[in-house]
């Protein structure tokens, strides 16, 4: 994993103190703690209209209590489905022999159309996140011959495997989502234009 990806997982709140180079990659993401959600930079507010008339009061007379309190909600371990997306670690094996993966997928994921896009003979996967936009889970080959800046591939789970898209490289798939500060700018800017109506 190279410098410019740890760098931008501590930007967005990650702790990669465990992260080594001795390490491939499936083993240093296992090694990578976030303790919250991530918001893409095309977040669409979502929750913020309702946030903002429970707690109108509190933004009214103490704005920077108003903020910490949404960050703390928006950035908490919870499900509520404000388009945020969920760290995860977890392998996929759909191609190898006694694995649970393998006996329930078999037949249902056509390894041509994976192998014609991964271009690797019954890959293995690493999950890196979920969310619950389209596409919602987003994967990494952990056989990806550049394991310091491996190519991520997104497929949701209407069409598991069938589809499957190549969203660049981890750096650029990490460069999409904001820090809590980027989050904090986008709310306040839709926040003032909501009371400038």
């Amino acid at each position: 994993m190279n410098e410019n990806i740890i760098h931008k997982i501590n930007n967005l709140g990650g702790n990669t103190d465990a992260v080594s180079k001795d390490k491939n990659f499936a083993e240093n993401w296992q090694n990578i703690r976030f303790p919250h959600h991530l918001y893409d930079k095309d977040w669409d507010v979502y929750g913020i209209d309702d946030f903002y008339n429970e707690h109108k009061d509190l933004y009214r007379s103490q704005p920077e209590k108003f903020y910490e309190n949404l960050l703390k909600h928006y950035f908490s371990d919870h499900e509520l489905p404000y388009g945020q997306y969920f760290f995860r670690d977890w392998f996929f094996t759909p191609f190898k022999e006694g694995t649970n993966d393998q006996e329930e997928f078999d037949g249902l994921i056509d390894e041509d159309i994976v192998q014609e896009n991964v271009k690797i003979s019954k890959p293995d996967f690493i999950c890196i996140f979920y969310s619950y936009g389209y596409p919602d889970h987003f994967f990494i080959c952990t056989e990806d011959p550049e394991q310091s800046n491996p190519t991520v591939y997104s497929t949701d789970h209407e069409v598991y495997f069938d589809e499957i898209e190549n969203e660049g490289s981890l750096q650029e798939f990490l460069d999409r989502f904001m820090t809590k500060e980027e989050f904090l700018d986008v709310v306040k800017e839709y926040l003032r234009g909501k009371q400038s109506k």
